[in-house]
């Protein structure tokens, strides 16, 4: 979560200058318990009692400045809270999670991960599922792709590695016209520099990664553990135990080396655009 972060910096500095909680629940006139909530995320805190924190704690005017601007940007709702009614509550999990991620490392056997699909590919995936939604439920599904979409183009995006199987590419998805469109948004999308993309060929054979799909997230903060995710047609487990997210990480590092390089992924799927013309 947003707020994580400046509770881990409001802590850091409080240790830095030497003050224990006891002493600066005193001063600041609180019940222990309460700058316990905070350096913990477990309550938000207000701008201005950030900023007499930091000079409690000493920080200098420009570096103190930041940190307030960080509380307040973290007070703000993130961009998904205006489209959970439209996000399956067993993903918001993972929406929260992709949110904070800084690099996001991800294979998939049949299918465009949902930040890389079009509008049009977004929906044959979803007309087509056992238990399709509703046009009306798909409509409200396309803003929230879009959003997790503009993360990729914003001013401090996630580094994003994703190799897929070649039959997510070659598999003709809502029709020839809208594949096209979705190859060609994949090209476009792999010239992003926070975007490396990878096609494992069907040439390689058999692969650590045959079990199926699975996602890594990795975070910036050294107390927030890496996770690793796999989703599943109702739902999606999660797991944060180290040997099992270092497991799916040397899993990831073999596919990257079996799979085609960028400028070879980017030669297919141009030849694929050309044969769906």
């Amino acid at each position: 979560m947003a707020s994580a972060r400046p509770a881990r910096e409001l802590r850091a500095r409080r240790e830095k200058a030497g003050f224990n909680q006891e002493a600066v629940a005193e001063e600041m006139g609180w019940a222990e318990s309460k700058l316990y909530r905070i350096e913990n995320d477990k309550s938000r805190v207000l701008q201005r009692d950030v900023k007499r924190l930091l000079k409690m704690y000493g920080v200098e005017d420009g570096e103190a400045e930041a940190l307030v601007e960080l509380a307040r940007l973290a007070r703000e709702p993130d961009w998904w809270h205006q489209y959970s009614g439209a996000i399956p509550k067993w993903f918001q999990v993972y929406v929260v999670l992709e949110a904070s991620a800084s690099r996001v490392l991800e294979y998939h056997s049949e299918l465009v991960p949902g930040y890389l699909q079009t509008e049009g590919y977004t929906r044959a995936i979803m007309s087509t599922a056992p238990a399709s939604d509703t046009d009306e439920e798909i409509d409200e599904t396309i803003p929230v792709r879009a959003a997790r979409q503009a993360r990729l183009t914003a001013d401090d995006p996630p580094e994003i590695w994703v190799v897929l199987n070649e039959a997510v590419v070659r598999r003709v998805v809502g029709g020839r016209a809208v594949m096209r469109g979705q190859i060609e948004h994949l090209l476009k999308m792999a010239k992003l520099r926070n975007v490396t993309l990878q096609v494992l060929p069907f040439s390689t054979g058999e692969h650590g990664a045959m079990h199926g799909s699975f996602s890594l997230l990795e975070f910036p903060a050294p107390d927030d553990p890496d996770k690793v995710y796999l989703e599943q047609q109702i739902g999606g487990v999660y797991s944060q135990k180290p040997d099992e997210v270092a497991g799916y990480k040397l899993i990831f590092g073999h596919l990257r080396a079996q799979a085609l390089g960028p400028e070879q992924t980017i030669a297919l799927l141009r030849e694929v655009a050309v044969d769906l013309a």
